[in-house]
Order: structure tokens, then C-alpha cells, then sequence
């Protein structure tokens, strides 16, 4: 437990290095993170998804990236979003899209963000395309939610994340009543003030704001590779006579391929989050702590190339 609680810190502070971060975008998809990310342009997230499509998965994209200081990099940014909704439209694929604020410019400016994200929307919402905000760390939560809530004034089709680490995960999750969410374990490091430390306090949360926003009739996507976690939910959902079409399974491209196709075989809504962009790094660092065996994982991906 302290070699893997090492190895979670060491590699969330990788994760923000902006030395390496820079470095990563000439390196290209090395280091294992091709398994888990899908290319670095639109067309191949798009092959990418069609080939998940073709065996009943459905997707959600999202172009890495995040902690944008300047405005241009979040136009940029904004403007990628709306022609990955574009391609997404034009292919037909079954897929939504993910996107994090602070790559819109939610550091810059909450209200530019705004802006970039009412463009998006609009343009997902003309091709019914379901648009969902990721949850960031505790710092920008509140931030993020208030803008989700400017969102839902004019459109329906936009969600967001809530991380069952947080202290205030169970409360959120009853605010947001009737509204899609994404619900996680979360992968940040945050401090004890704000979030739970031990792994059985955070799976209890995290079986404690499933059930609450099942029960509230409200759409609830449960993202994780805890087979245990999804067991309970399959029982629980048929104990409760829970549509199957009130819920779906998430996981993360790359990861526990088996499990992901036995679910959507049974029938169940299985969608993989397909992340895709030049600024992988983060992202991967944040896989890699999540669990040890990422780690062994990535490096095997790396010695076979």
C-alpha cells in the first residue's frame, strides 16, 4: 500500500511537469500511450471509434489537452472541439464528446470560457450530439459547475462529471437531480480537507451517489474497470427494475478490452472514453497513477514497438 501510494504522487507530479509536457509532443505517442490514446487527429479518433462502433461500443472523444494560459490556444482549442462535432456528425459514428474547461480557457477567464463553450454546445446541439464537461480538481469544481449551470439555461444536451473522492461528491450529485453525470472515483491528488484518502472510504462513495442518482430516475453513466463495481450496479439495477436505458458503463480506451465487449454483449450501453491530440501526457501520467498495473501495462506496449 505505501510502495503504490509512492507511485500514485510520483507519477501525478509527473503529470504536471510542463518540461515534459512539452517534450511529450515531440516525442509522439511513445512510451505505451499509443494503447491508450488514439492518435493525434480527427481522423484517426474517427477510425478509432468506427472500429469500436463495428463491435457495439459506443464513444466519447475527447482532444487532450488542458491548463491553457492564452486565448489563442483556447480558440484553437474551442475550434478543434467544433470540428470533431463536425466529423462525428458527417461519419455518423456513435459517439459524444468530452472536453475540459481549463482547455477552454476557464483560467484565462470563466466567462471566455463560457463563450468558447456556448460555441460548442450550439453546434452539438444542431447534430444531437451530447457534449460532456470533465471534471477537473477540486480547485476549478465549483467553477465548473457554474457553468454547466449557464449551459443548461438554453441547452439540454450537456453533462458533467462528479468524483466520489470529494467530500461534497453525495451533495452534488442531488443538485445536479436530472441531469446526465458521469460518475467517477477521480484521479487528482487532493488534499484530506476535500477528499477522501482511503480506497474503501471512496468505493463506499462511490456506490452511495450511483445509487442516489439511479434512484432519482436520472441518467447516470458509471465509469469504471472495477468489476467488482460493476457486478453490484447489474445487481442492484435489476433489484430496483432500473431501465438498462437509464444507465451505461463507461472505461477508458485501451483498458480491460475483454470486459468492455463481454458488457456490451449482454447488452448493456458500454461507451469508451477515446481521448486523442498531441497533448497526451498528461493524461497518460494520470493513467499510470491510477493503478500499478499501468505501469507494466505501458511498458509492455513500449518494448513491443
Amino acid at each position: 500500500m505505501v510502495v503504490e501510494k509512492i507511485s500514485k504522487n510520483f507519477f501525478l507530479s509527473l503529470s504536471k511537469n510542463k518540461i515534459l509536457n512539452k517534450g511529450a509532443r515531440k516525442w509522439g505517442l511513445r512510451l505505451g500511450a499509443s494503447q491508450v490514446v488514439a492518435g493525434v487527429t480527427i481522423d484517426s479518433v474517427i477510425n478509432a471509434v468506427r472500429n469500436l462502433n463495428e463491435r457495439g461500443l459506443v464513444c466519447t472523444v475527447d482532444h487532450l489537452g488542458e491548463f491553457v494560459l492564452s486565448k489563442e490556444e483556447a480558440l484553437e482549442s474551442t475550434n478543434i472541439c467544433i470540428k470533431t462535432v463536425e466529423a462525428i456528425a458527417a461519419t455518423g459514428v456513435k459517439c459524444n464528446l468530452s472536453v475540459k474547461l481549463t482547455q477552454l480557457g476557464l483560467d484565462i477567464s470563466p466567462s471566455f470560457c463560457l463563450e468558447n463553450m456556448l460555441n460548442i454546445v450550439e453546434v452539438a446541439n444542431k447534430h444531437n450530439i451530447f457534449v460532456r464537461i470533465d471534471m477537473e480538481d477540486f480547485s476549478r469544481k465549483q467553477a465548473t459547475l457554474e457553468i454547466l449551470k449557464e449551459l443548461r439555461k438554453k441547452y439540454s444536451n450537456v453533462g458533467t462529471v462528479i468524483q466520489a473522492y470529494l467530500h461534497c461528491a453525495e451533495k452534488d450529485v442531488k443538485e445536479l437531480k436530472g441531469i446526465s453525470l458521469r460518475l467517477v472515483k477521480g484521479a487528482y491528488k487532493e488534499l484530506e480537507e476535500v477528499a477522501f484518502q482511503d480506497k474503501r472510504e471512496i468505493d463506499e462513495n462511490y456506490i452511495k451517489i450511483i445509487k442516489e442518482h439511479l434512484l432519482s430516475g436520472s441518467y447516470t453513466a458509471i465509469a469504471t474497470h472495477d468489476h467488482q463495481i460493476i457486478d453490484y450496479v447489474k445487481a442492484f439495477c435489476e433489484q430496483e427494475n432500473i431501465p438498462r436505458t437509464q444507465f451505461e458503463f463507461q472505461m477508458l480506451y485501451g483498458f480491460r478490452t475483454d470486459l468492455q465487449q463481454q458488457l456490451a454483449d449482454e447488452g448493456y450501453t458500454m461507451r469508451i472514453y477515446v481521448p486523442y491530440g498531441k497533448d497526451w501526457y498528461g493524461y497518460f501520467m494520470r493513467r499510470l497513477a491510477e493503478r500499478p498495473q499501468n505501469v507494466s501495462f505501458a511498458l509492455r506496449g513500449f518494448l513491443s514497438k
